[in-house]
């Protein structure tokens, strides 16, 4: 599997960001469940937010981020995508698997 770890910047349209913001979590509450993320959270300031996925590829990656609401609704005004290697704690022993 491959890490990612995908910063996300917001649309200064709160409005826009907090209607999209249950079907976003929705959503990436169903890839915690699968384990492809494994956390998630906005920043504390909430102007933007990040998550860690664990997928086979940047293409799987891709698709998935196609299909966020966030993407979908306008929320996303940047985004960073780099792959990580984690070589300490938790999300380290699962990578060696």
């Amino acid at each position: 599997m491959t890490w990612f770890i995908v910063d996300t910047t917001y649309t200064t349209d709160r409005e826009r960001l907090l209607a999209s913001r249950p079907a976003h979590r929705e959503y990436l509450s169903g890839l915690v469940g699968t384990g492809t993320v494994v956390a998630a959270g906005p920043w504390a300031d909430d102007l933007g937010g990040m998550f860690i996925a664990s997928v086979a590829d940047r293409a799987e990656l891709d698709a998935l981020l196609a299909e966020d609401p966030y993407r979908r609704d306008g929320v996303v005004a940047a985004q960073s995508v780099r792959e990580w290697k984690p070589v300490l704690g938790k999300l380290a022993e699962q990578a060696s698997q």
